[in-house]
């Protein structure tokens, strides 16, 4: 069976659904043009799946005149029987569409910031999922996907397109599904390393090329084994890559699955000979994964071994401080003073402060600070919080002016001139370990420049814990360092009141 042809009109506007891809991640890569971004995403995708349905759309046929008994009725009958089915499978896609689009309305009204960061790692799943079975719907229904030689046998293109799409996409699935459970507090945020892990992960990644290359030379009769054993091996190697990474590599991470699924979407698009998701697929994986090298470069890790699964990582040993020094306590009043008689003033945000919800009060707080004529600056490390980009979308929640907000390259040279440093919920950004000790875990990742600044305010819950990473931290007990120990929320709403009398 010879697949439909695509309409020229249907190409078109599979191009145009593209350029406003284009534009979404051109919008996307700015705080300020972000909404822009996402309304250019979804004006792309709706041009998409409207093409799609219309374009596949077989309306129901009359048969004008008689007689009912030669080749040309015969002909009719069957293209009536295949158009009934197409309209059946539009009411079925319609009611899908509809489901996902409560489901999807719902739970973006009802998410916390906070949350954000696991609920894409399951939307990372679910896309991962949908190839897996797009794949699976052509493996079992070849001819409906128009993909049989004259032999009836699945074309070696399709099949090779085939095995690429189902094994990238259960990869994501279960590399997503840890993920979500990591980031989400359901399993350890610490490195799970399983004995001879390097061996078993090469050698099911051999098995799975190696059946892939089976699967498509020889006959789909004898290969059934084949494609089932290519879905089941790619479902466990996505867990066992994802297992040994650490909660402090999840913006890598999830960067590097959302890559994975635009790979799996383009590879199912050329199974479906569907140009829009090729192109969206293709765009997809490659701003993911060029997203995955800035992070990994942000946070010194070997781009290599994270795609690999913590290839070399070794576990932290964090959760307590080596050692207890000297510190000095603060309070919300020695903060809301010392940062009155400032001049300047850097506030270092980190996911402490999105786990406890403290953003709108950061910025009523900087708001007293600019009325009272104090220069205020936000400076956010590009792997702060548990996705990228997650300090930049909680600032922008909580209406913080776009140009107020810099990136490390962009503001770290300014600690040595500024009064304050206010750090909340940030811990291993700020670490100057990274600079000074070859042997710490983070050595090499670029910091923010906070032990520079002439006075450090810091704030996090208490002195037992370290970050992520587990390193104690030389600023807590700095001459210049006053230990803000609580809460981010109430420390700040206390500050507030402070500068408020």
């Amino acid at each position: 069976m010879e697949h439909a042809a695509v309409p020229a009109w249907a190409m078109m506007a599979y191009l145009i659904s593209g350029v406003f891809f284009i534009l979404a991640l051109r919008g996307l890569s700015s705080p300020a043009s972000s909404r822009r971004g996402n309304r250019f995403g979804m004006a792309g995708m709706l041009i998409a799946v409207v093409t799609t349905l219309v374009s596949q759309y077989r309306p129901t046929l009359t048969w004008p005149s008689p007689p009912q008994n030669s080749p040309e009725y015969a002909d009719f009958l069957a293209r009536s029987a295949e158009n009934a089915g197409n309209e059946v499978n539009l009411l079925w896609i319609a009611g899908a569409i509809a489901v996902g689009a409560i489901i999807g309305l719902t739970t973006a009204r009802r998410i916390k910031m906070t949350d954000m960061p696991q609920l894409v790692a399951a939307f990372h799943s679910l896309v991962g999922l949908a190839a897996v079975l797009v794949g699976v719907a052509a493996y079992l229904n070849p001819e409906a996907f128009g993909i049989l030689d004259a032999n009836k046998e699945i074309l070696t293109v399709s099949r090779i397109e085939m095995g690429l799409g189902v094994a990238i996409g259960a990869i994501t699935f279960s590399g997503s599904v840890i993920a979500f459970l990591k980031l989400a507090g359901k399993m350890s945020g610490s490195p799970i390393m399983l004995p001879g892990r390097h061996v078993i992960n090469l050698g099911t990644l051999l098995a799975i090329i190696g059946l892939t290359a089976y699967f498509a030379i020889l006959p789909t009769n004898s290969t059934e084994w084949v494609f089932w054993a290519i879905v089941a091996l790619s479902f466990i190697i996505g867990f066992l890559l994802i297992i040994p990474i650490g909660g402090a590599d999840m913006p890598v991470v999830v960067s590097m699955l959302n890559s994975y699924s635009g790979w799996a979407a383009a590879a199912m698009g050329f199974t479906l000979h569907n140009s829009a998701m090729i192109i969206t697929g293709a765009l997809v994986g490659s701003s993911g994964a060029i997203l995955s090298y800035i992070m990994c470069k942000a946070m010194n890790r070997s781009f290599i071994s994270v795609i690999a699964g913590g290839f070399g990582a070794v576990a932290s040993e964090g959760g307590e401080a080596k050692e207890q020094r000297p510190w000095k306590r603060g309070s919300a009043e020695d903060a809301a003073y010392m940062m009155q008689q400032a001049e300047s003033v850097i506030i270092v945000p980190g996911y402490g402060m999105a786990v406890a919800q403290a953003q709108h009060a950061l910025r009523e707080m900087a708001d007293i600070l600019k009325r009272e004529g104090v220069k205020v600056k936000y400076a956010i490390h590009p792997v702060a919080g548990r996705m990228p980009g997650h300090m930049n979308v909680l600032l922008a929640e909580a209406n913080v002016p776009y140009d107020e907000v810099f990136e490390l390259e962009d503001i770290n040279s300014e600690f040595a001139q500024t009064d304050v440093a206010f750090i909340i919920g940030a811990n291993d950004v700020v670490n100057p370990a990274a600079k000074t000790d070859k042997t710490s875990p983070i050595y090499g990742m670029p910091v923010f420049d906070v032990d520079k600044a002439k006075t450090v305010f810091f704030i996090k819950r208490s002195m037992g814990g370290v970050g992520y990473a587990g390193v104690d931290n030389d600023v807590f007990y700095m001459d210049q360092t006053m230990m803000l120990l609580a809460d981010a929320k109430k420390m700040v709403d206390d500050i507030v009141k402070a500068l408020q009398h």
